[in-house]
């Protein structure tokens, strides 16, 4: 997913992050200032649903319009599966997991 709170606030004439985070707190959302700095700049590791309820609030947008999907930077199946043959091809020693006995006795 690609982050856009930058341009989407844009569309809306908001050019600073403070402005935004100023907007956010009149609305509830206190945001520290280095967390607002990596929602403007950056694209967040997560956001909480509450948060992004209130950001598409202030913005008057919906959630498409912050959180746009990159369909070709996901991974199929198929290539997933190709990795282990390819460690295979490399000849690397292949690990066979070992057949335990069981579990070991309790000391006397």
């Amino acid at each position: 997913m690609k982050w856009n709170l930058r341009l989407a606030a844009a569309n809306r004439g908001i050019w600073k992050a403070s402005q935004l985070q100023r907007m956010l707190a009149e609305h509830g959302l206190t945001i520290s200032a280095g967390k607002m700095s990596g929602l403007w700049s950056g694209e967040p590791a997560s956001i909480k649903l509450d948060d992004l309820n209130v950001i598409c609030a202030v913005l008057n947008c919906g959630v498409e319009e912050l959180l746009i999907p990159e369909a070709d930077k996901v991974r199929k199946a198929d290539d997933q599966q190709t990795a282990p043959a390819a460690a295979a091809a490399s000849n690397a020693p292949m690990v066979t997991p070992r057949q335990r006995d069981g579990r070991s006795l309790p000391p006397p």
